[in-house]
């Protein structure tokens, strides 16, 4: 694995056809991608509010099981509590959930993909891509 891919980046990918995220999605193996457990809360959170929820579900369900899925475990909360810190220190805390999903990759060694630069290029040591520019 290379890359874990933020939420707003898969929401992209859900929603339109034809995008850059998509040929690059198309251009890299699978076995390259992870989802973590945070991104599936917040798209599966996301199914719920609009629509069939039940048929959107399935959609994000279908989208993401090619692609390993990693946790938040102990080793993303150590990453997590350091990184928390180091950002409360500088005065430059981000949220929550993007702070979970920085720490777990650091914790695997992976380079963020995400359409949110602003948050997560304030995480010390973590490698930042965007594949919607």
């Amino acid at each position: 694995m290379r890359y874990l891919i933020d939420t707003n980046i898969w929401i992209i990918y859900l929603k339109n056809v034809e995008t850059k995220i998509r040929t690059r999605f198309e251009t890299t193996d699978s076995s390259e991608i992870a989802v973590c457990s945070v991104a599936w809360a917040e798209l599966l959170h996301g199914a719920q509010k609009y629509g069939d929820p039940a048929q959107r579900e399935a959609r994000v369900e279908t989208t993401l099981q090619p692609f390993a899925t990693l946790p938040f475990d102990l080793e993303s909360a150590r990453h997590y509590a350091r990184t928390r810190d180091a950002l409360e220190r500088a005065g430059k805390i981000i949220g929550g959930n993007d702070l979970m999903i920085a720490a777990i990759a650091l914790a695997n060694d992976l380079t963020v993909v995400t359409h949110n630069n602003e948050e997560f290029s304030r995480v010390p040591g973590l490698r930042v891509e965007d594949w919607a520019v």
